[in-house]
């Protein structure tokens, strides 16, 4: 699998040491808030995972998953519920936990389905940031890093199912998803 990867990206210890200074920040501003953690599957749960295993406060976790795809490599805007909060968060303070922000589009999405549901507060928390291919406004509030805009695959994101276990970010080489249309532009 590792062959797959043109270059590392993102180390396993940088990766890490990323993690544990934005739990530094989340324990900080959510100290007696008790947050629901809203991950979005399937990328996010990696970070998800490695994150709140950093955090000292009570929380509870809960997933959506969207899709916004179809049978097509490339978003068409249009999305459909995949899997939806099991838990209300009306009057909690929610912190969604995205593995990245790319066109922007999926979390613009997620943030208005949110936020119709009266929540005390709504931030972000991303792993992953590709701001040269944002087609709508968005960012996080607990930020990992900027990325160039590239595949990258590992740590929980993938192409075509494969890759999640990997534990640093790497670029896929594009002869691996050549044929295959362009590389995903939102969800990997």
């Amino acid at each position: 699998m590792t062959s797959d990867i043109k270059e590392v990206l993102i180390t396993e210890d940088q990766i890490q040491a990323k993690v544990q200074e934005l739990a530094e920040q989340i324990n900080r501003d959510y100290r007696d808030k008790n947050p629901v953690l809203v991950g979005v599957l399937n990328g996010a749960f990696v970070f998800l995972s490695d994150l709140m295993r950093h955090l000292d406060l009570s929380c509870t976790v809960d997933f959506v998953s969207w899709s916004s795809y179809g049978k097509d490599t490339s978003s068409s805007g249009v999305f459909r519920i995949m899997k939806d909060l099991e838990t209300s968060v009306e009057s909690k303070h929610v912190l969604i936990v995205e593995d990245i922000i790319d066109t922007g589009l999926t979390l613009h999405y997620l943030l208005d389905t949110v936020r119709a549901r009266k929540p005390a507060s709504v931030k972000v928390a991303a792993l992953l940031d590709k701001p040269s291919r944002r087609r709508i406004e968005a960012k996080a509030d607990y930020l990992g890093f900027q990325i160039p805009d590239a595949f990258v695959v590992g740590y929980g994101l993938d192409f075509a199912q494969r890759y999640r276990n990997l534990p640093f970010i790497g670029i896929l080489k594009p002869e691996i998803y050549a044929g295959r249309g362009t590389p995903p532009d939102d969800i990997q």
